[in-house]
């Protein structure tokens, strides 16, 4: 497993991605701004950012070998010159849901929800990148980096309507949605 890497989203006037949207799905939406610029590692956010989000890659949770095996073989890099198009997800998830212990939540994740299978028709076209900030003090537990092309827009909104269908979002307590373009 690669060593984590801690990530700093920097919403403001500056930065490679334009932001055509920041859309509240659940809870307190997050400040409207123009561009993100995206930086590896701990950033202090300058005073001109309208919000920064920090969050760290880590190993997979919730996901068996076999799964892992499969989402290697089949997820696309990010990056790509043609996925122009990108969503930011922040998720903060209930007291209620880390009250219950890992088998519970993985049995809530895949058994009944089915997110890895789910999500499997969805690659390569969608490439994404999951940031943990629970344990950085956060507002939310998971930064999800999705990337894919224009032409894909509409399979990746499938996506989160199948999603946000499941058990597992019943637990979601905070989540916005930053569409994006480079």
């Amino acid at each position: 497993m690669p060593a984590p890497v801690l990530v700093t989203f920097l919403a403001g006037d500056e930065g490679p991605w334009r932001i055509e949207a920041i859309e509240p799905y659940r809870g307190e939406s997050l400040a409207r701004a123009t561009r993100l610029d995206i930086a590896s590692g701990h950033v202090v956010a300058p005073a001109r950012a309208r919000w920064s989000l920090r969050g760290s890659t880590s190993n997979a949770r919730y996901v068996e070998r076999r799964e892992r095996r499969t989402l290697d073989a089949l997820q696309a890099p990010l990056g790509r010159p043609e996925a122009s198009r990108a969503s930011l997800i922040p998720v903060r998830k209930s007291a209620e849901w880390w009250e219950l212990t890992q088998e519970e939540r993985r049995a809530i994740f895949e058994e009944r929800s089915h997110h890895i299978e789910a999500s499997l028709p969805f690659l390569p076209a969608i490439a994404r990148r999951l940031h943990h900030c629970r344990e950085l003090g956060e507002p939310f537990d998971f930064l999800t980096w999705f990337e894919y092309a224009p032409g894909d827009a509409g399979r990746f909104d499938e996506l989160l309507m199948l999603l946000r269908a499941t058990e597992e979002w019943r637990y979601v307590e905070r989540e916005t949605h930053v569409r994006l373009a480079r």
